[in-house]
C-alpha cells in the first residue's frame, strides 16, 4: 500500500513536472549527475567509468544542486561510475529531495542490502533503475541475474520507491534472448522493466541481427507500457534508421560530470564543457538551438524523452502510459482506452548555431540514462 502511495504522489509531481515543462522551455527537466567516477565493474562495452577517482565532496555536490535547482531544474539522477561507492550518497538523496526535486538513482546494484534500501526510502529516493546484462556473467558484463537476483527480492521487499530493470541488446552482448528472461523477472517481482540498443565495441550502432531483432520484439509485447512512450525512437534505432529530432540537451537535459562541467550527455563530453557553476540562461538557451550533430542516431533516452515535452502530441505518451495502469489496477483490472500513439515528426527545422559539435563519437545505451 506505501509503494502504490509513492507512486501515485511521484507520477502526481511528474505530471506537475511536465505542465511546468509544457508552459515553459527556459528550464532544464532533467540532470544527470555523477558524484563519483570509479566503479567496482569494468563492463566491456561501458566507457563511464575508472577504477581510481575519488567522490566529491559533498559540501561540493551540495553546491553543485543548489546550481540546479536554481536554474529551475525538475528532475536529478545521480549515476557513475557507481554512485553507491560515494560515502555519502544518502545525504546527496536527501538534499535533492530537500530542494524540492524528483530524486532518482542508476546503480549496478551490488552494494544494496536491505539496511540501504530502508536508507533510501528514509532518504526520500523516488526511483531507481539497475541494469542487468545477462543470466550468468561473462567477460562482456558481470552483472548477471544470478548475482543480483537476491538483491532484486530485497528491493521488492523494503523499496518505497519505483524500481525499472533495464536490460541491453547490442554491443556484444552473447545471449540477448536473456534480456527476455531478466524482464520477466523484473515483472515477476513488480518492477517496470526496459530494453536498451547499445552500441558495438568500435563505438558504432548498426542495426540489430535478425535474432537480435526478434527478442526486441518479444520484449516490447511483454513490457507494452514502458514501449509505448518511445515507440518510434525504438523502432527506428534497432532497424538502424535515423530519427528526425531536435535534441535540447545542453538546456532540457544537462550532464554534469564529476568535474563540475556541463555536457549534452554521456557520450559527448567536453561539449559544451561550460563549468555549472557559471551556466546562466544564456546558456541554456544556446543550446536548445543549437543543432547535435549526432541527434539521427542518438541513443539516450533521457535526451529524446525532455525533448518530447517540447512536442504536445507526444506528451500523453510520454508519461501517460504508467497513470493509466495504476487507474487500471485501482479498477480491479478492467482495460482502459489506449492513446493512439503521435507519429514521428517528419519536418524538423531546428536553428543551427555556429557550434555545431562535431563528429567524435556515437551515443550509447538506450534506457540506462
Amino acid at each position: 500500500m506505501k509503494k502504490k502511495s509513492s507512486f501515485l504522489k511521484l507520477k502526481l509531481r511528474e505530471a506537475a513536472m511536465i505542465s511546468r515543462g509544457f508552459l515553459s522551455q527556459r528550464h532544464p527537466v532533467l540532470a544527470h549527475v555523477i558524484p563519483m567516477r570509479r566503479c567496482n565493474l569494468a563492463c566491456a562495452y561501458c566507457n563511464e567509468y575508472d577504477n581510481y577517482s575519488k567522490p566529491v565532496p559533498f559540501a561540493e555536490m551540495q553546491r553543485r544542486l543548489d546550481k540546479l535547482a536554481d536554474l529551475g531544474t525538475a528532475i536529478i539522477t545521480i549515476s557513475g561510475g557507481e554512485p553507491m561507492m560515494h560515502p555519502q550518497i544518502f545525504e546527496i538523496v536527501a538534499h535533492i529531495r530537500r530542494r524540492g526535486m524528483i530524486a532518482g538513482l542508476i546503480t549496478n546494484g551490488f552494494y544494496l542490502t536491505p539496511e540501504k534500501i530502508r536508507r533510501f526510502n528514509a532518504a526520500g529516493l523516488e526511483y531507481l533503475q539497475i541494469s542487468i546484462d545477462n543470466v550468468e556473467p561473462d567477460e562482456v558484463s558481470k552483472k548477471s541475474l544470478r548475482l543480483l537476483d537476491k538483491r532484486l527480492q530485497w528491493l521488492a521487499e523494503h523499496a518505497d520507491f519505483q524500481v525499472n530493470i533495464n536490460s541491453v541488446i547490442g554491443g556484444g552482448i552473447k545471449q540477448p534472448e536473456d534480456a527476455i528472461t531478466v524482464g520477466r523477472r523484473a515483472l515477476e517481482l513488480g518492477f517496470s522493466a526496459t530494453v536498451g540498443v547499445i552500441h558495438d565495441g568500435q563505438g558504432e550502432l548498426k542495426p540489430l541481427a535478425e535474432r537480435e531483432q526478434r527478442v526486441y520484439r518479444e520484449f516490447k509485447q511483454m513490457s507494452r507500457q514502458e514501449y509505448a512512450r518511445l515507440d518510434w525512437f525504438q523502432e527506428n534505432l534497432a532497424q538502424g534508421r535515423p530519427n528526425n529530432w531536435s535534441c535540447r540537451a545542453g538546456a532540457r537535459y544537462l550532464y554534469i560530470c564529476e568535474d563540475g562541467l556541463v555536457h549534452y550527455c554521456s557520450q559527448q563530453r567536453g561539449t559544451p564543457g561550460v563549468p555549472l557553476a557559471d551556466y546562466t540562461q544564456a546558456d541554456l538557451d544556446r543550446e536548445y538551438k543549437t543543432e547535435k550533430w549526432c541527434a539521427p542516431y542518438c541513443t539516450v533516452a533521457c535526451a529524446q524523452k525532455t525533448a518530447l515535452l517540447d512536442d504536445p502530441r507526444n506528451l500523453i505518451r510520454l508519461y501517460g502510459d504508467s497513470l493509466r495502469q495504476w487507474v487500471k489496477d485501482k479498477s480491479g483490472g478492467q482495460p482502459l482506452p489506449v492513446v493512439a500513439p503521435a507519429p514521428a515528426p517528419t519536418h524538423v527545422a531546428p536553428v543551427k548555431s555556429h557550434d555545431v559539435v562535431k563528429p567524435d563519437a556515437v551515443p550509447q545505451v538506450l534506457s540506462a540514462e
